[in-house]
């Protein structure tokens, strides 16, 4: 059986766009796998909504729909993924295979560049978007 490819190298480190952010450590090719989203797997019900809630009130996304019944939450048992900024034009995306969460170069990536890809969110968007001095979008 063919041995999978390494994952990039990639770093957590003070962000220009919130908090904690992501960086590449190498440089990463278009369309390369960069991380999965860890975190809990939740069904989507009363529980999963009050968490969404909370973190919301917080001012953090840290619950990412999966389908329509299982969401990730990566305030329990996540990783460093959980700090990839959003952003209005983003260098990566995100593709969803079974239930594993997949964060992908949407372009070739420089080395010490931010990743950040676009959270697309459900419902209500109530946090003011940071990705770039006066962006008007909400997330």
């Amino acid at each position: 059986m063919p041995r999978p490819a390494a994952l990039p190298k990639i770093v957590r480190g003070k962000s220009a766009v919130h908090g904690c952010g992501v960086f590449a450590a190498s440089p990463i090719a278009k369309n390369t796998r960069i991380i999965d989203y860890a975190g809990e797997l939740i069904r989507n019900d009363a529980d999963c909504e009050a968490r969404e809630e909370r973190y919301l009130a917080e001012g953090c996304i840290w619950v990412f729909r999966v389908n329509r019944a299982w969401s990730r939450d990566a305030n329990v048992g996540g990783n460093i993924a959980r700090f990839i900024n959003h952003s209005c034009s983003p260098n990566c995306y995100f593709e969803v295979i079974d239930k594993t969460i997949w964060i992908r170069a949407a372009r070739n990536i420089r080395r010490g560049e931010e990743l950040t890809y676009d959270y697309k969110p459900i419902g209500e968007r109530t946090i003011q978007c940071r990705c770039r001095p006066g962006c008007p979008n909400k997330i």
